[in-house]
This record gives structure tokens, C-alpha cells and sequence, in this order.
């Protein structure tokens, strides 16, 4: 029997659009009446999870969806497992950071060498400067309530002695990505996840897997009453940690080598139609 369920959200239960559809949506609200323990478990930060999921739960937005998704689901794996969440009790479980000293060694080597700069800090996604503001407020559209500006992430990581969840490094000049390389193998504590346009920054011990089995130990659950769905190389740890695996028919073919399951298309609701035939 499953008592929880981790689902991915971008390529899983959002569409090519980011959106959550109607389905998904009732598919989620049906496990949860059952009992089941969901568990959004996403690269983003706390506070840009897809609207429709939070709302009337992380703010009282006013939105049809408030009194319908109230107790939809308690506990958040956010910034690709750098964090897990009780948002009833405002109570973290797990976190795993990146250290301060690197934090701000990192900065000072990455100036000059045509980069974007975004981090995770304290549920909220900084990125310096407007331009690069106006792009994240532009990509997370109604999810975007987490996005902030600040001028210098050197400065404001340094005067505020914060605990970076994740760094994302966008590469805006010819070169930039092969000069943040070079610097990231300075330092073995962090990990480099590379895409075309940015790469993702965070700690060794920061993955979906670590989160999701602290989760677990936390709330007496066993490895095989977890069931997980997910699309991308971000959640193979998850797949580790969890009895059934789910794996999306847009999913890397890494994912759908391991999976139990191979389901839809996030395209064709494929995240609801593993709900409906998996998990009820």
C-alpha cells in the first residue's frame, strides 16, 4: 500500500506550458483524500511551486482553488532536494546547503566571466540585476511570486550570511560556460548539473534521493510504500529511494530504463493517468 507520493513538477505534472491541468489537479486532491502523503518534489524554491498547487496553503490568494487544495499536502522537496519543508509547523527536515565560504569564493572567482547569476535562498529565487529579473518573472508567469531582484549576489550573500540552497550560473557570453567549468572543479563539495543555457549549482549531499529518504525516516514510512513520478536525470536518486517508480513518456531514457512504469506524456496528462492507474 502506498502511503506517499513524490511527484515531480516541471515535464511531470505541468504541461509543455508549465501548467497544472484540471486532471492532475483532481487526480493529486483524490490520492490525498485516500490518505496518501503527497509530496511536490521539484528543482524550484518553496515559493515559485506552481500556483494552483499552493494556492490557499503557502498565502490566501482568493482563488477558486483555496478551499479546494487546503491540506492537499504538508511537506515540500524544493531546489532539487537542498530542502525539505513542513509548511504546516514552518519547520525544515532536511537541508543541505552550500558552504558559506564556497558560496562566496565561487562569486568572487565567476565576475567578469559573462555569466547570469541566481540563487536559492530562503525559499525565495534571487537573480541579479532587472534584466535577468524581468526573464525569471517573464518564464515562472503566476508562479513567480518567489522571484526577487537584488543588485550584487556577492554583496548580499556576504552581508546576509545566508545559506544558499542552489546557485543556477546562465551563460550570456561566448565561453562562459567552459570558465564556469573550469572553476566548479575547484570545488569537489558542490555538484554541477550542465543544460544548454545554465548550469545548476548545490551541495554533494543535496539530490531528491536524500530528501526524500530523510522525509521517510521522519515520518516512519518504509521504502516500499513510496511511489514516485519524475522526467528528468534529477530524479534517479528518487527512483532509489522509492518502491514503485513512475516514469514519464517524455522522461530521459536513464529514467525509463529504471522505472516500474512507463506512463504518458506530461502532455497527455501522463502524471494523472499513473495517479489514477498506480497509486488508486
Amino acid at each position: 500500500m502506498i502511503k506517499l507520493l513524490a511527484v515531480d513538477m516541471d515535464g511531470t505534472c505541468l504541461d509543455g506550458r508549465s501548467r497544472m491541468t484540471d486532471r492532475t489537479l483532481y487526480a493529486l486532491r483524490k490520492a490525498a483524500g485516500k490518505g496518501v502523503i503527497i509530496v511536490p518534489t521539484t528543482g524550484r524554491n518553496l515559493e515559485c511551486i506552481p500556483h494552483r498547487l499552493a494556492a490557499g496553503i503557502l498565502r490566501k490568494t482568493g482563488t477558486s482553488d483555496d478551499h479546494a487544495n487546503e491540506g492537499l499536502f504538508r511537506y515540500v522537496i524544493s531546489s532539487n532536494g537542498a530542502r525539505v519543508t513542513d509548511i504546516r509547523e514552518r519547520k525544515t527536515i532536511f537541508r543541505a546547503s552550500v558552504p558559506h565560504e564556497d558560496a562566496k569564493s565561487l562569486l568572487q572567482k565567476c565576475r567578469g566571466k559573462g555569466l547570469g547569476i541566481a540563487s536559492h535562498v530562503r525559499h525565495r529565487y534571487l537573480l541579479q540585476g532587472r534584466f535577468l529579473t524581468a526573464a525569471g518573472l517573464a518564464i515562472y508567469g503566476k508562479d513567480a511570486k518567489g522571484v526577487y531582484c537584488v543588485r550584487d549576489m556577492e554583496e548580499f550573500i556576504s552581508q546576509n550570511n545566508c545559506q544558499v540552497e542552489e546557485f543556477q550560473f546562465y551563460f550570456l557570453a561566448p565561453g562562459a560556460k567552459s570558465k564556469v567549468r573550469s572553476v566548479l572543479n575547484e570545488y569537489p563539495a558542490l555538484h554541477a548539473a550542465y543544460t544548454p543555457i545554465y548550469v545548476e549549482v548545490y551541495s554533494k549531499n543535496a539530490s531528491k534521493g536524500n530528501a526524500l529518504s530523510a522525509l521517510a525516516d521522519h515520518l516512519g514510512i518504509r521504502q516500499e510504500e513510496i511511489a514516485c513520478i519524475g522526467d528528468g536525470e534529477n530524479d534517479l536518486s528518487m527512483f532509489v529511494s522509492s518502491g514503485v517508480k513512475i516514469a514519464m513518456g517524455n522522461a530521459v531514457d536513464k529514467l525509463k530504463i529504471q522505472a516500474d512504469h512507463v506512463v504518458d506524456t506530461n502532455s497527455r496528462d501522463g502524471a494523472a493517468r499513473a495517479i489514477e492507474k498506480y497509486i488508486l
